[in-house]
């Protein structure tokens, strides 16, 4: 039985596409708010695993962020979102991807990995299984989607990305982690990133939980959180883990931010894009909200 840690940890992002110059005050707030209700749900107890679905279900249901509501649609006219879960102890996730007409990607994402033996269900079949399980619909698709904050139509033609995730340490011990994404802007019809691939773009285990964000093709090449919970499980310092990474990353031509929580509660929002709009708080440390001004521990 897990011995009881008397801490708790959480980070969120809301997407490493910030654009310098842009106003992201209303998203600073939600955020802050929104860390707020999860350090409340964590500080009574509550699973890692509830936690950042519920953090990533509200991301995406307010069409701040390009997740959710605030997604765009692929050259063919329509919104593919994809998501991903992962419970730490057990290693159980669940991931969807180019799933079309569903409020909350994660929370179908998570019913994939509670009620099927699989861990990714795409398209369709991702819609089917959704419908099927009474997931919630978007009912009006031409008035639901809206751009989000600090994004125009401009930026649609120049592959704008972005990003939600959730990672979480519980008064048990357990990590989870959850993301979630309308993709990049002007994409594909079908184009998958990092962000359903358990590995790549979510990854939580016994000591380490992660949620990545960037440019997912640059993401996927350069091995994404799984890379990093590997360098850091062999004992190499967390902030030196992610560098790693997103230095990969960007020698590969992409840009990448992540968030980590770590079985000792130590926290990391690092990015290498110019900036990522995030939120941080514990049992150790104040509760932290920006979207620039990038520091050691985010």
């Amino acid at each position: 039985m897990r011995e009881t840690t008397k801490n708790y940890a959480l980070a969120l992002h809301g997407g490493a596409g910030a654009v310098p110059g842009r106003d992201y005050a209303a998203v600073e707030e939600h955020l802050r708010e929104l860390a707020g209700a999860c350090e409340a749900q964590l500080a009574d107890g509550r699973c890692s695993l509830d936690v950042v679905e519920l953090a990533v279900a509200e991301l995406e249901r307010s069409g701040l962020y390009v997740a959710g509501r605030g997604s765009a649609p692929n050259t063919a006219g329509y919104v593919e979102l994809d998501a991903s879960i992962m419970a730490g102890t057990s290693r159980e996730a669940g991931a969807i991807a180019a799933l079309s007409g569903f409020v909350s990607p994660v929370k179908v994402a998570r019913d994939v990995m509670e009620k099927t033996p699989h861990v990714l269900l795409v398209g369709t079949g991702a819609a089917k299984f959704a419908r099927d399980n009474h997931c919630e619909e978007v009912k009006d698709p031409d008035n639901y989607y809206q751009l989000p904050v600090g994004v125009t139509e401009d930026d649609i033609d120049n592959k704008a990305h972005g990003t939600v995730g959730a990672v979480a340490l519980d008064l048990s011990g357990a990590l989870s982690a959850a993301t979630s994404t309308g993709g990049t802007f002007g994409k594909l019809e079908g184009r998958v990133g990092d962000t359903p691939l358990i590995g790549p773009g979510t990854w939580a285990d016994d000591d380490i939980a992660l949620s990545c964000t960037g440019t997912g093709e640059h993401i996927i090449r350069a091995g994404g959180a799984i890379a990093i919970a590997c360098r850091y499980k062999s004992g190499v310092a967390l902030s030196v883990a992610i560098e790693e990474m997103l230095t990969e990353v960007m020698r590969l031509g992409g840009d990448a931010g992540v968030i980590a929580v770590t079985r000792n509660a130590e926290i990391a929002t690092l990015y290498n894009s110019d900036g990522m709009k995030r939120a941080s708080v514990s049992t150790l440390a104040t509760l932290n909200v920006a979207t620039f001004e990038l520091t050691l521990n985010g």
